[in-house]
């Protein structure tokens, strides 16, 4: 079991990140995923080269989406995985890229995150039963916000959430002050102070340092995984 001391009595707005912080990826997802990126754009590699490709580029558009803080859009991390793998992205076209969309989500539900948080539902009762609000604040790679909405959904943790913001959806990413300026723009409260809005995440430069250079209370969590 996971504890945290996550002080829920002097604050009174709660900002999640997700990943690495509520869920971890489905231990088989990663690999289920590599097959089906082969498989439909009929990559001509080793699966090991597939793999190697896909994390290269998962890793290296999360690092930029961190230092200049925009969204690398999911189908250019397609694009960019298949060029380097020596698929001719020009013979490709939206309708194939949004069909292995679809095709990944229903993998992704498939093979659905776990929840890592300790005891997430109780916690979550426990901020809403004194009337306080949460939010999911998530930099998005491969899988889309609207993907993650289905998923907290069916895990019945979405009830809790006031509103989600992802960077897919704006267009840009944590530590991006903008992010939390969103997060101010959307909590019902207006006269919430600064420091009574808490982010809690496991990233020490988008979710800690970006959250208390906005001005934020921050905490940053530490799983052991």
């Amino acid at each position: 079991m996971l504890k945290t001391d996550i002080d829920i009595h002097r604050h009174n707005h709660f900002s999640f990140d997700l990943w690495l912080t509520l869920i971890k990826s489905h231990p088989e997802f990663k690999a289920k995923r590599v097959e089906l990126f082969s498989s439909f754009f009929n990559v001509d590699k080793p699966i090991d080269e597939v793999a190697k490709a896909v994390k290269y580029y998962d890793d290296l558009c999360n690092n930029i989406n961190e230092v200049i803080g925009g969204n690398v859009d999911t189908f250019e991390i397609y694009l960019l995985i298949l060029n380097s793998l020596n698929v001719d992205i020009k013979q490709l076209n939206q309708e194939m890229l949004h069909a292995f969309y679809q095709k990944s989500e229903d993998l992704f539900l498939e093979y659905k995150p776990v929840v890592i948080f300790d005891e997430l539902h109780n916690f979550f009762d426990e901020i809403k039963n004194q009337g306080k609000t949460i939010n999911i604040l998530s930099n998005t790679g491969f899988i889309k916000g609207k993907t993650m909405r289905k998923f907290l959904i069916n895990e019945n943790i979405d009830q809790y959430i006031d509103f989600h913001i992802y960077s897919d959806e704006i267009k840009c990413s944590k530590p991006n002050p903008l992010v939390f300026q969103e997060v101010k723009n959307q909590i019902r409260n207006h006269e919430l102070q600064m420091e009574q809005i808490l982010h809690i995440g496991d990233n020490p430069i988008a979710d800690y340092k970006g959250a208390k250079d906005f001005g934020f209370s921050a905490y940053l969590l530490k799983h052991k995984l």
